[in-house]
This record gives structure tokens, C-alpha cells and sequence, in this order.
């Protein structure tokens, strides 16, 4: 016998040029996770948008314990018992953790006067619920991303919420995070709230949700209990057709021409980079690997001139350069794709075209007249040319889907015509279909010559695109895979591992 506690029937939802939702109709049962996917664009997070109140649907109809309701806000949502989880949490980042917990609802002493000694004692029961373990005193700007979205869940918790939508939890956690998460949704799905699970990640989708509903170009395709999935059908059901490879086909790659040499980076931060040597070849992907705390990011931030180097030398083309600033980097042919698409890639409030042309407005400006004309031609080349879908570039890019916010991104960049592009996490929160466009992207620029450096957290990813592959560990180079047809994921984690692994042993000994 079913316990049904959430109908979403014949919701619509329609914005200037495009129909986001249509007719999309959704059942979750009380007690149960259930994982909605599909393609960036599907209409997945449109569709909890409205459940959340953010978005007000067309038409249709929201039923809640079998009985109508109306959401026009988040707050009548959590009042509801309806809690929403964010792909990219945005704390307060100079107030404490529990005031980012507790904001808007204060334990009050008398009427004005916050009860911050109830309020630590609030947290603290709350983290126990979920076995974590932080200072409810810490100042959230203190925390990791990671560590961030786990307090995320707690306060999703702390609504008392009979449904909470998690969307993309995983994106920025490492694998012992994702079992400790997993054994928090287990527990609550025993206490009989309802998960909905929004995720690209298929594997963890079959290990954790009871049923999966996959959308399409805004309808619903379907529902199918998770036991019956395998992710070759997820595949085929999301994008619509077969899609026997994840990766394009590599190609021969001949020069050896070296584009860019590091010897010896060290970073300065004494907590960060040391010692850090590679080479880069002419139309090479050069992998980069490592478990999170690895300095991966902060390597290619440096070399891109966003943080400070204490010793060692940059090579281009055989030259000594100083990238001083990412200014400096771009005249030397150098672009970075950084990690966080919404906190440090996207500017929100601005339009596609805006976000395409900004690193190279130069380009469109004749003194102080800035060609309109030209501007909106480059953005709709590269909109034509990266397949970005959007009803125009004026289109403000929080508009676009993850995938196609991506997308404008790698746009921006080769605008500026980089010999050298560095992708830092490229297709993170990035469904199957974009993602296999974005690597067919990444090999036709190894094609015409450029050369890329790819962070990447996502096994597979690493080991299907990379030709060579570099793991780093505690901020210092492990070792290098040369051949891909050697490449394994026991080879990679033995690397990424390697100085915990002899620390562990002193320690021992």
C-alpha cells in the first residue's frame, strides 16, 4: 500500500521564448528517495522552483497530504514542511554557522534580543542528529564547500521538513563525504520524509533512490522504481537516443613540442603547493587528478595569477613569463575556467552576450563607442558554435540551465584566442549530453592545436579524456600516468594517496 505525499499534477510553467515545463505531472510517496533526472535544460530544477515557491506555475495543481496548496514564497514552502537544498550554498560567510542555521528565526531572550547561548545549544543538537561535527561559533567563510552543504542538510533539517529537495548535495564532496550524507538520507527516509534527489551522478542515483522520474525538453518521460534502471537506460531515457560511448574517441596526438614548463612552483602559503614540476604539450589534455585538499585548484590559480608564488619558474614556449595577474596571463595565451561556475565564472544579473564578450570587450571598442552590433555577432557565433541553447543572447544567463551557462563560459574564453586553456572541474553539475558535448569541445581544440589542463574530481572523466594524467597529493606532485591505455582508477587513488599513505607508516613507526 502506498503513502503518497506529494502530487505535482499537469504543472506549467512558461518563460519569454521557451516552455519550461509542460504538463509535467509528479508523485513521491512519503519515506522514499526520489531522484529526478535529465538534461541540463530538462526542467528539473524548474519544476522544484515551483514546488519551493520560487516560481509560480502556469497551471496545474500542487497537492500536499492529498489536500491543494498554494506556494507563492520559500517561506510558505518550509512552512509547509518543504526544505530545498541548493547545488551552491551561499553562506553568510562573516557571521557564525549557527546564524547562518538559524537566520530569520532567531531564539529571541526578550523581543529584539537574540538567545545566542540557546541557539549554540539549537546547532549542537542539530549537528548530533546528523553526526557532524563543527563549533557552532565557527565563522562559516572558515569552511569548506564541502563541509558547507553538510550544514545545508542540517538546517534542511531543522524546518522539520516532510520533504526536502537536494539538488546536486554531491557536486563538491569527497567520497567519505557521500557515504556520511547517505547515511543521513537513510536515516531520514526511516523517519518517513521524502528526498527528492536531483543528480547527474548515475551511480549513486541506483545505490540510493527507491524511484527515479527522468524529464526531457520539459515533459516528464517517465517513472521507474530505481531497481529496475541500469544506467545505460537512464542514458538512453534522458537524452532520447543510444549513447554507446561516454567519451569521444581520442586522437593520435604527434608533437612534442612543449607549450608550457613548471619547475619547482611553490606556493605562498606554506599549507599549499610545493615543489611542483610538469610540462604541458602542444595540443595536449593534460589530466590533472587528486583527492579534494590536494592543491589542485590552487596549482592552476597560481600559475593563472590569481594567487601568489613563492619559488619556481613558469616556461611559455621556452620563455621565462610572470603571470603576475590573470591580465598578464591572457596576453600570454593562457585561460582559466575556474571551478565555481556561480561564485567566480558567471555574473548573474547579466546577459548572455554580456557574460560571452566580457574578457574580451577591447576588441568591440573603437575609442570610448563600444559596437553593440559587433559584440551581439561574436556572442551569437559562439552561441551557434557551442550549440548553447537560450531564446537570445540578451537572455539573462541565471536563466540558462548549468550545462549551458558552461557552455557561455568556454565561450568567453576563446574569444580571446587561447594557446593554453585550463578547465578546473569543467562539467560539474553537467548532465551526460553536455557533458559528452563539452569533451567533443575540449578534443576538437586539441585538434586545432591548443592545449588543455583539466581538473577534474570525476574518475571517469579523468581517465576517459586526459592523454596524460598528474596526481597531486597534499599540495605536491605523486606521480604520472603516460599511457592511456594503462590508465586505471587503482593507479590513480595509489597516487593520490601515496604521502598519506608513508605518513601513516612514520606514524606507525
Amino acid at each position: 500500500m502506498t503513502d503518497t505525499l506529494l502530487q505535482m499534477n499537469h504543472i506549467t510553467k512558461t518563460f519569454p521564448g521557451v516552455v519550461a515545463l509542460d504538463d509535467v505531472s509528479l508523485t513521491v510517496e512519503r519515506g522514499t528517495v526520489h531522484a529526478l533526472m535529465g538534461e541540463n535544460g530538462a526542467g528539473k530544477s524548474t519544476l522544484m522552483k515551483c514546488l519551493f515557491g520560487i516560481y509560480r506555475e502556469d497551471s496545474g495543481e500542487i497537492l500536499l497530504d492529498a489536500h491543494p496548496v498554494v506556494i507563492n514564497s520559500a517561506k510558505q514552502a518550509l512552512d509547509l514542511g518543504i526544505s530545498m537544498i541548493h547545488q551552491e550554498p551561499h553562506p553568510v560567510r562573516f557571521r557564525s554557522v549557527a546564524e547562518n542555521v538559524w537566520l530569520g528565526r532567531f531564539p529571541q531572550l526578550i523581543p529584539g534580543v537574540v538567545n545566542h547561548r540557546k541557539m549554540r545549544e539549537m546547532t549542537q543538537e542539530l549537528f548530533k542528529r546528523v553526526d557532524l561535527d563543527i563549533d557552532p561559533d565557527t565563522t562559516a567563510g572558515e569552511l569548506s564547500a564541502s563541509v558547507f552543504q553538510l550544514v545545508e542538510i542540517a538546517k534542511a533539517i531543522s524546518y522539520d521538513a516532510k520533504i526536502i529537495i537536494m539538488d546536486e548535495p554531491t557536486s563538491s564532496l569527497t567520497e567519505a563525504e557521500v557515504g556520511h550524507l547517505f547515511e543521513i538520507i537513510n536515516r531520514l527516509r526511516d523517519e518517513g520524509i521524502a528526498i527528492i534527489y536531483i543528480s547527474h551522478k548515475m551511480e549513486e542515483i541506483l545505490k540510493i533512490a527507491d524511484e527515479v522520474t527522468i524529464m526531457r525538453d520539459g515533459k516528464r518521460v517517465g517513472t521507474w522504481p530505481a531497481s529496475e534502471l541500469t544506467t545505460d537506460l537512464i542514458i538512453n531515457r534522458m537524452v532520447g537516443r543510444e549513447l554507446t560511448n561516454r567519451f569521444p574517441p581520442r586522437h593520435e596526438r604527434r608533437s612534442d613540442e612543449v607549450v608550457l614548463k613548471v619547475e619547482g612552483l611553490t606556493a605562498t602559503s606554506p599549507r599549499s603547493f610545493t615543489d611542483v614540476s610538469f610540462e604541458l604539450r602542444k595540443g595536449e589534455i593534460l589530466g590533472i587528478g587528486g583527492l579534494v585538499g590536494a592543491q589542485r585548484t590552487e596549482l592552476v590559480e597560481a600559475i593563472f595569477g590569481l594567487r601568489g608564488i613563492a619559488s619556481g619558474t613558469i616556461y611559455k614556449d621556452g620563455q621565462v613569463i610572470r603571470n603576475d595577474s590573470p591580465k598578464t596571463s591572457k596576453k600570454h595565451g593562457i585561460a582559466l575556467l575556474t571551478e565555481e561556475r556561480r561564485a567566480t565564472g558567471i555574473i548573474p544579473m547579466l546577459s548572455v552576450c554580456d557574460n560571452t564578450v566580457i574578457a574580451n570587450a577591447r576588441r568591440y571598442a573603437r575609442g570610448f563607442v563600444i559596437s553593440e552590433v559587433q559584440r551581439h555577432e561574436a556572442a551569437e557565433q559562439e552561441v551557434r558554435d557551442l550549440r548553447i541553447k537560450t531564446p537570445s543572447t540578451d537572455t539573462e544567463i541565471a536563466d540558462l540551465s548549468g550545462g549551458n551557462q558552461q557552455k557561455v563560459l568556454v565561450g568567453r574564453w576563446l574569444l580571446t584566442d587561447p594557446e593554453i586553456l585550463i578547465l578546473d572541474e569543467p562539467t560539474r553539475g553537467i548532465d551526460v549530453g553536455a557533458k559528452y558535448e563539452i569533451y567533443t569541445l575540449i578534443q576538437n581544440l586539441t585538434r586545432q592545436g591548443k592545449s588543455i589542463i583539466m581538473i577534474s574530481s570525476e574518475m571517469p572523466e579523468l581517465l576517459g579524456v586526459s592523454d596524460r594524467i598528474m596526481v597531486m597529493c597534499e599540495g605536491r606532485v605523486a606521480g604520472f600516468l603516460n599511457d592511456p591505455s594503462e590508465f586505471s582508477q587503482v593507479e590513480v587513488m595509489r597516487l593520490a594517496t601515496s604521502f598519506m599513505t608513508q605518513q601513516s607508516e612514520k606514524e606507525a613507526a
